[in-house]
């Protein structure tokens, strides 16, 4: 499987706890994702192997919003 760079607009994450969450979420779908969250913008930059559709539906089942930024 290919590596791709997936970069999504996350809101409702107000502190760094929110974004430990994320990223968790990110690297349970796969574990060899690099994950980098900005809190202040929401943004989320994951080089991954998982689809962008997989992120999506695991973030926002977590209660948050994901969606292509």
């Amino acid at each position: 499987m290919s590596t791709n760079t997936i970069v999504l607009k996350v809101t409702g994450m107000t502190c760094q706890g929110c974004v430990r969450s994320v990223d968790k979420l990110v690297k349970r779908a796969d574990p060899q994702a690099q994950v980098n969250i900005d809190l202040p913008t929401g943004r989320l930059e994951a080089s991954t192997q998982a689809s962008a559709q997989t992120l999506i539906n695991a973030i926002n089942a977590a209660g948050y919003q994901a969606q292509m930024a």
